[in-house]
């Protein structure tokens, strides 16, 4: 053992996340799933392109009639 070896700390944040993990199990697959509801999904390259290529450009200066 170090000399200089400190006891380990946790912080009351992290024991509340461990303890809230210990009681409920499920939260993990829960978590996984609402990010697989909003986040992981498969982008189609091709279309992605085609939507930017599609797009029109801005003018200039948008607030500038043309009289």
């Amino acid at each position: 053992m170090s000399f200089f070896r400190r006891p380990d700390y946790q912080s009351d944040t992290t024991q509340f996340i461990e303890k809230l993990k210990a009681s409920r199990p499920e939260l993990d697959a829960q978590q996984q799933a609402g990010r697989a509801l909003l986040w992981d999904k498969q982008v189609d390259r091709s279309v992605w392109d085609e939507y930017r290529a599609a797009g029109v450009s801005q003018q200039p200066y948008v607030y500038q009639t043309r009289s």
